[in-house]
């Protein structure tokens, strides 16, 4: 550990010199005292509330993030770097960091009081865009046809849900919930008679495969880290490498024409299965590889109205396997497995060899055409309200 207490007398300094007012020659000693001591966080503090009162919020919201970078659950830096974003007009990407801030104190008792005030502005914010969230999709909705009690009770369960009025039980989407579907893990391949022609190609899809990883790297990460939303996840080994890693013909919605080119048995054979085709959402399709000895934690997807598929193509001895809920299943090399990736799973390869599987998504068939229809026109809308922001 080096040696900071010759910058002790400098920081008093400069935190005097914030006390009296004089913002400006504030900014200029912690600046220098980041630069001298880039470990010390509260001259990264002193930094940002300096620049602040100065009102140049970008250096402010840069100087906040060398302390979030550092301690990524500083429940008072995650605050102040959402009041910045605010001040900065930037509300959307700040109700992220609040929501950080309050996830992160959850249930906690005797906060400080500006702790608390933080939170009730974060609380204010999200208010306001869930009632401005909840408006613009009605509105979109009722634009194209849709009557509350007229098609699918369902469906309006759904939207209360969405708009908050509603609890989830059991299933735990992270982005949406449709009510009444049944509380499986597993599907059985027997259930879905077009797996059939799609196991047959296995051996050809993995010749294609094998040719691919034998050139130049085809995958990205599967899981890369945001810059607009706090991340709680820097220490694990799948973020930001290829330990687990992605190559997409089908990336929400667009199709990837060179891994199509140089995989036409695959992405045939992809084209005779159900896939959901949303603008800008749906269909996703890829072979997802996960090397030797690595764990993708428990998470859970983002809907509970799509199945997740996984054609296993590459499958070392004694690989590992999936858990989904209470179920465990290992994979075998030509035997699908479809199971609700909205219930609790994690996955994990535990041989020396990496495993390869072709993952895709594909509707519930419990769903019926209308409440598909609905269910695309709300994700469509949700799609144009992000873009808007």
């Amino acid at each position: 550990m080096s040696d900071t207490s010759f910058i002790q007398p400098q920081l008093q300094s400069a935190i005097g010199l914030l006390q009296n007012g004089k913002m400006q020659q504030a900014r200029n000693a912690f600046d220098t005292l980041c630069h001298q001591a880039p470990q010390l966080t509260q001259a990264w503090f002193g930094l940002a509330y300096a620049c602040s009162q100065l009102q140049d919020y970008p250096a402010s919201i840069a100087a906040i993030d060398n302390v979030i970078q550092r301690e990524p659950k500083n429940v008072k830096a995650l605050i102040f770097k959402a009041d910045q974003l605010v001040y900065n007009d930037q509300e959307r990407m700040a109700l992220a960091f609040y929501e950080g801030a309050l996830q992160l104190t959850a249930n906690q008792q005797n906060l400080p009081d500006e702790i608390k005030r933080g939170l009730k502005r974060g609380l204010a914010l999200r208010e306001k865009y869930d009632s401005e969230y909840s408006s613009y999709l009605l509105n979109a909705l009722q634009k194209k046809g849709y009557q509350r009690g007229k098609v699918s009770q369902r469906f309006d369960e759904a939207l209360d849900i969405s708009f908050g009025k509603k609890e989830i039980f059991l299933q735990q989407p992270t982005r949406f919930y449709f009510p009444g579907l049944p509380q499986r893990a597993f599907y059985e391949r027997s259930e879905f008679p077009w797996l059939n022609a799609l196991e047959a190609k296995t051996p050809q899809i993995k010749s294609e495969l094998q040719t691919m990883l034998t050139g130049s790297e085809q995958f990205s990460p599967y899981l890369e880290r945001g810059n607009n939303e706090p991340n709680f996840v820097q220490h694990l080994d799948i973020v930001d490498n290829l330990n687990w890693s992605a190559a997409y013909f089908w990336h929400y919605g667009t199709l990837d024409d060179a891994i199509a080119q140089q995989c036409p048995i695959t992405k045939r054979a992809l084209d005779e299965v159900p896939l959901p085709f949303i603008s800008g959402q749906t269909p996703i399709a890829l072979f997802s590889k996960l090397k030797a000895g690595i764990k993708i934690p428990p998470h859970h997807g983002l809907l509970n109205t799509r199945l997740i598929c996984h054609l296993p193509v590459i499958v070392p001895e004694n690989c590992g396997a999936l858990r989904v809920g209470n179920q465990t299943r290992t994979w075998q090399e030509g035997k699908a497995l479809i199971f609700d990736d909205s219930v609790e799973h994690e996955a994990w390869n535990n041989s020396n060899e990496e495993r390869v599987v072709l993952l895709f998504d594909i509707w519930r068939p419990e769903l019926t055409e209308d409440e598909r229809r609905l269910i695309t026109d709300m994700l469509v809308a949700v799609e144009e309200y992000s873009e808007q922001q």
